[in-house]
């Protein structure tokens, strides 16, 4: 084992190497967590004109009282939904970062990972095509009208987070995800929890993580996220994406809390056996964790899902990935935000996608 010594020499040459990677990036542009259709706040706002999202995220919802899942004590990595089930899941391309709270996350001389493997050697479920994400998941009438109408064929829910910019969900439920999926859509659960220190969305700022053990709040809440993927029927090797609104990563005590954060969060949803991914701007936490990938941190998620718009949609095609990390079938391009489009007479306010990755198994 390291002794202490050692172990903050390995935190001390990791910021070093961080510091040299998240210099010259360029300025984050806010979020794009769709905002709610029916909200006085709602304003169709431009990306701007680099093609990054603007900051279009709606007011948002009162944090749930207490810690996420309070009342429900379970440890990341004990066993939970049908009886017999237990053991992580294991992404050989992401190993989980150590929980020490001396280091950071890292061996600064471990080769970094390209996050690189066909998740369905894990047990993952692919869909690739387009995708459609909104923040209030429509009716289930409405997506029997868009299914086979639309070039649609997943969906981008909202299940949870102190974050959720729509915490009161008229439709979604466990009937609405068993009704969807025989509809034969494919989902892609988001959750929206705690926010950088650093986040730029003024409305996201109570959201902001503790930096007294961001860890730990990342383990907390990404058990949540388990929980709620799980009361919806999303079972065991199912993705669920993080949701980080953008934030000033270059600001380093941030970037090391928000990393730390996603590290544990990451690490909590494998112990129970799910997909972890990552949602946030190309410029933003997606540049954050590319150059902390490129430096050698451990405990990064499964899957990547950038938004960048007014480009063409392409998941090789990000200037702030490396093209040969998060491949294959680990990307997700948010190619168009906050537009309205109507299918089979029914109208919806959506951000659009381009998939190839992980979604949500159902049943």
């Amino acid at each position: 084992m390291a002794t202490k010594n050692q172990m903050m020499r390995r935190a001390a040459l990791l910021s070093a190497a961080l510091a040299t990677v998240l210099t010259g990036g360029a300025v984050p542009a806010s979020g794009a967590e769709p905002t709610p259709p029916d909200s006085a706040a709602y304003r169709p706002a431009a990306p701007a004109l680099d093609g990054t999202p603007s900051d279009t995220a709606p007011g948002g919802g009162a944090p749930p009282p207490g810690e996420p899942g309070a009342g429900e004590p379970r440890e990341p990595g004990e066993p939970g939904g049908d009886p017999g089930e237990s053991g992580r899941l294991t992404d050989p391309a992401a190993p989980d970062a150590p929980a020490d709270p001396e280091t950071p996350g890292a061996d600064p001389g471990d080769q970094p990972s390209l996050v690189r493997g066909d998740p369905r050697e894990f047990g993952a479920q692919i869909f690739r095509g387009n995708a459609f994400d909104t923040c209030q998941a429509p009716s289930a009438d409405t997506m029997r009208a868009w299914h086979g109408t639309s070039p649609f064929g997943a969906a981008g829910v909202y299940i949870g987070g102190r974050g959720r910019g729509c915490p009161k969900q008229k439709h979604l439920s466990p009937d609405w995800v068993r009704t969807v999926d025989q509809q034969g859509w494919k989902l892609m659960p988001v959750y929206v929890g705690s926010q950088a220190p650093c986040v730029i969305a003024k409305n996201k700022r109570r959201f902001r993580m503790s930096d007294k053990d961001p860890y730990g709040q990342g383990k907390r809440e990404g058990l949540d996220a388990v929980r709620q993927a799980e009361k919806l029927g999303m079972g065991r090797s199912s993705a669920v994406y993080l949701d980080m609104e953008a934030y000033r990563y270059k600001q380093q005590k941030c970037a090391d809390t928000t990393l730390r954060f996603i590290q544990g969060w990451n690490s909590a949803v494998r112990a129970e056996g799910y997909v972890a991914g990552f949602y946030s701007s190309a410029d933003s936490g997606v540049a954050h964790l590319e150059k902390a990938r490129a430096a050698g941190a451990r405990g990064l998620p499964s899957a990547m899902w950038f938004a960048r718009w007014r480009t063409e949609p392409s998941l090789d095609g990000e200037r702030n990935l490396d093209p040969e990390a998060w491949q294959p079938h680990r990307r997700i391009h948010q190619h168009t935000g906050n537009v309205k489009r109507t299918y089979g007479g029914h109208t919806v306010h959506i951000d659009q996608n381009l998939v190839d990755a992980p979604v949500a198994v159902v049943g």
